[in-house]
């Protein structure tokens, strides 16, 4: 899908209908924004309890530790 915004004058975006509607995205949602090259990448931050078990099974031996830094 593509779908075009216009930058404010007062440095605002304001995402398509149809892009918020496809992302299920919500009013109040808040937004990393990353640089790459010439563009960006806007993610929504995560809700703590969406991160919840996201490690579950990794194994807690063989990590680099701050000991091992020069």
């Amino acid at each position: 899908m593509t779908a075009t915004a216009t930058l404010s004058s007062k440095y605002q975006i304001s995402i398509p209908k149809a892009i918020r509607e496809e992302q299920h995205w919500e009013s109040g949602q808040e937004f990393v924004f990353i640089s790459k090259g010439k563009g960006v990448l806007v993610i929504p931050v995560p809700d703590l309890d969406q991160l919840s078990g996201i490690a579950s099974g990794a194994k807690a031996e063989g990590y680099r530790d701050r000991e091992d830094r020069f």
